[in-house]
């Protein structure tokens, strides 16, 4: 994240001086700091951010922004990225990059050139009575406060250094997220107490059925599709029932008055787990027309088994936090195992500022053994809705896909009876 994203915004007057070189950018007064340090702090916390876009060539800040999620590391760079104390504080690690003046000079006037269409003699203009003056009294001193000084220029022993040390602390992260979820609470036993925050359909004839037909192993491609959109959309009229509704008078064709209920908010979304949600979004659209779907791409590391957040795609309400905290949101997963996809899934979302009771869990099937007593646990305000609980839970093994070796692979959790995997039978 470049500390020249923030740059203030600027008069008329000030772009005229700066189209001049007459502008001062270099001071610490040009940047917003309070605002680079509030978005440090949002993607510190696994919270999105939007970052503000600088025009150099236009000499302004622009209306739109850059939507940031998801960093597992966190790089934030600018020559006055030390100069405030607010900054400092955040930093896990602090590196100033000592550079010879000429060769600071000469990529200044490179970069200038042929990014931000300067003229030569501006720039050496701009650097003697602004960039110099304010290295060496704001920036240089700034090197006190670093945890490492390292050469600008051709020092790869510094680069391994660094790098050896940000992986020794992502390796430092607990990787046994899906075991702690099947141990944890009580989460084997399949007499746990139900949550009362899961909904379960009436299990009535026709719903057991659908499942039937839906567990057949023998059951085509076509038949699974028809019943699991069916069963979609029964799930998705459950569901309506979640959502706030105010009253509404209309006046009818006879020119009587009736009273009734409209939808009481704005904004609702759905958000599918890519794949495994793709058989819910059908049944969702039939009942409520022209819903924003965004996905969220989470898949199992090959060697770990642990849940990893590979891609974001969310509708615009969710991307600003302040429309974020009054939307509703249908989040589509086919089944609950060990929750590990699920506890992601609504981390991601109290991450961009939904609240927990706007969020409605959508499923077909929930194992009683396996996460969602921890989900709930964990997550009190979200409601989950699904078709049927299956009581087991059971390790397996899934063999590595590039090797020939039966021992090579993973252990996984089978949901049974369970309906298989749910999204290849869908699709393929």
């Amino acid at each position: 994240m470049s500390q020249d994203s923030f740059y203030k915004f600027h008069t008329p007057e000030e772009i005229e001086l700066a189209n001049m070189s007459r502008f001062d950018l270099d001071h610490p007064s040009a940047i917003d700091m309070p605002l680079f340090a509030s978005c440090l702090q949002d993607l510190k916390e696994c919270k999105q951010a939007n970052i503000p876009i600088y025009s150099f060539t236009e000499h302004q800040r622009q209306s739109e922004t850059k939507y940031l999620y998801g960093a597992a590391i966190i790089i934030a760079e600018g020559i006055m990225a030390l100069q405030d104390p607010a900054l400092r504080a955040i930093y896990d690690l602090k590196i100033f990059v000592q550079c010879d003046s000429d060769l600071m000079l000469a990529r200044r006037i490179k970069r200038d050139v042929a990014e931000r269409g300067r003229t030569v003699e501006g720039i050496l203009e701009q650097y003697l009575r602004y960039v110099k003056p304010a290295y060496d009294n704001f920036v240089q001193p700034t090197s006190k406060y670093a945890d490492i000084i390292v050469p600008g220029s051709q020092n790869s022993v510094a680069i391994d250094l660094i790098s050896t040390h940000v992986r020794r602390m992502l390796d430092n992260r607990s990787n046994s997220f899906r075991d702690r979820l099947y141990v944890s609470g009580g989460l084997g036993d399949p007499s746990h107490r139900q949550s009362e925050n899961l909904s379960v359909l009436p299990q009535t004839p026709q719903l057991n059925g659908i499942f039937t037909i839906l567990r057949d192993r023998t059951t085509s491609r076509g038949d699974f599709v028809f019943y699991a959109d069916r069963l979609a959309t029964f799930i998705a009229e459950k569901a309506m029932e979640f959502l706030p509704f105010k009253p509404k008078s209309v006046v009818t064709p006879t020119e009587a008055i009736a009273e009734g209920k409209t939808l009481g908010t704005e904004f609702v979304c759905g958000i599918s787990i890519i794949r495994s949600g793709g058989p819910l979004e059908r049944g969702l659209q039939r009942v409520f027309r022209d819903i924003r779907i965004g996905s969220l791409l989470i898949q199992s590391d090959d060697k770990t088994g642990e849940p990893l957040l590979l891609h974001t795609m969310l509708p615009f309400c969710l991307r600003d936090r302040e429309t974020a905290k009054d939307t509703w949101v249908y989040l589509l997963h086919a089944q609950i195992g060990t929750g590990a996809a699920a506890f992601m899934a609504v981390r991601i979302l109290l991450d961009h500022g939904v609240q927990q009771d706007h969020i409605i869990f959508l499923t077909f099937l929930v194992s009683r053994s396996g996460g969602v007593s921890a989900l709930n646990k964990a997550f009190p305000g979200v409601r989950i809705l699904c078709g049927a609980v299956d009581d087991e839970l059971v390790e397996g093994w899934l063999p590595a896909a590039d090797s020939d070796d039966p021992h090579e692979g993973r252990k996984v959790w089978i949901v049974e009876p369970g309906m298989g995997h749910i999204g290849d039978r869908y699709y393929l």
